[in-house]
């Protein structure tokens, strides 16, 4: 008994011994020539990740997809068979900045293999203007799946918040049913709780009443986007939320998306890919022309809420715009500056031009698309956007101290 004992440990020592052996040269990237060791699955995964994180000395065959449509198919499909979809989108933006893979976004093969996300589709659209006319089709069904999936994630969330800024502060007894009070409701018939079904019948609705707006009552939202290469993600997720706010009417909603010039897609929020086909990222930055063609299209001023999406990289006139935002300000305009929109975490910017935008009166901080809907139903209802980002544990920029 003891030798089948002895045996056993020294089996399982030399298996453990094997394993470790295995995943030292898959994280060191084994030679083809010394891959006798490694399963087919294991050779396969060792190829995917050197084509990427390898030497790159073309002698051993790594740091190279080549421009095969077939073979980065093929290495796609790998990724996506030894990783979930999270870390795939990894590997494949290391792919797309270490080995030059954008030129591979022409290609529509390659298109319909790669697992899309947001950054997928700012690459798309940035490219858009240089794509094959057979690549087209294919890029805009793969932005409209990406399209649909955040629709479908954010959709819900932002109408709630929207439509949940109305007043109410005024009761009735005769409510729609979205805006029943149910604990007043409740307690209002505890009398007629029926115990042989253990509920209440609720003979009297008590609900929040909503007041009979004019178009010339409505809230108007101006979402400014900053369209410059660095904005990518945020442009995309902007005009996403624009066209959900659109559909919204409680609210009047335009999109103005610029670089050093300026375009007005208010007209296309019913279609939020023909949005982002329509908007040309990359260029330079002149934000104080886009603040002027803003504020031209603002009539009431005290309604009007201008988010201004944007790093604050000005490459115009400095003084001009601080001196627009401030007299904005100053007419009741509810000026929010958004330095990111995006899931990327800190964003880069112009901390100078961020703290005297602060000083100004404007709160200055970034945002992620699930924070975004609570921002702008604080912004409809005119409460403190600072505290609320404080609540939200987001780090606001201050003015500096005098």
């Amino acid at each position: 008994m003891a030798d089948v004992k002895q045996a056993s440990v020294s089996q399982s020592s030399t298996e453990s011994e094997a394993e470790k052996d295995r995943r030292w040269r898959l994280v060191l990237g084994a030679d083809p020539e010394e891959n006798d060791g490694l399963s087919e699955s294991d050779k396969r995964l060792n190829a995917a990740l050197s084509a990427v994180y390898g030497s790159g000395e073309s002698a051993k065959g790594r740091g190279s997809l080549s421009r095969s449509a077939p073979k980065v198919s093929q290495w796609l499909g790998d990724i996506r068979s030894f990783f979930p979809t999270s870390v795939v989108q990894v590997v494949q933006k290391d792919a797309f900045e270490r080995l030059g893979l954008k030129q591979m976004l022409m290609e529509p093969e390659f298109l319909s293999a790669i697992e899309a996300d947001v950054h997928l589709v700012a690459d798309l659209v940035s490219l858009r203007s240089v794509m094959p006319e057979k690549t087209v089709d294919t890029a805009r069904q793969v932005i409209q799946k990406v399209v649909d999936e955040l629709m479908q994630r954010l959709e819900q969330k932002t109408s709630e918040s929207i439509r949940g800024a109305i007043n109410k502060s005024k009761k009735t007894f005769r409510p729609r049913f979205n805006d029943i009070d149910w604990h007043r409701t409740i307690h209002a018939n505890l009398r007629h709780y029926q115990r042989d079904y253990n509920t209440i019948v609720p003979e009297k609705l008590v609900g929040f009443m909503r007041q009979q707006r004019r178009i010339t009552d409505l809230d108007e939202v101006i979402l400014c986007v900053d369209q410059s290469g660095s904005m990518a993600t945020s442009v995309v997720y902007s005009s996403i939320f624009a066209a959900v706010m659109a559909s919204i009417p409680a609210v009047k909603t335009q999109l103005v998306c610029f670089d050093t010039a300026v375009i007005d897609m208010t007209e296309e929020l019913q279609d939020p890919v023909s949005v982002l086909f329509g908007v040309q990222l990359g260029g330079g930055t002149d934000i104080n022309q886009a603040v002027a063609y803003c504020e031209e299209k603002i009539e009431r001023p005290s309604k009007t809420h201008l988010i201004l999406i944007t790093d604050l990289f000005e490459g115009g006139d400095e003084k001009a715009l601080k001196a627009r935002v401030a007299n904005l300000i100053r007419q009741d305009v509810n000026v929010i500056t958004l330095l990111a929109l995006s899931d990327d975490g800190k964003p880069a910017y112009d901390s100078t031009m961020a703290a005297d935008f602060a000083a100004i009166g404007s709160p200055v901080f970034a945002c992620t698309p699930d924070q975004f809907p609570e921002l702008m139903a604080t912004a409809l209802k005119r409460e403190d956007v600072l505290a609320w980002a404080a609540n939200q544990d987001i780090k606001t920029v201050r003015a500096p101290e005098i």
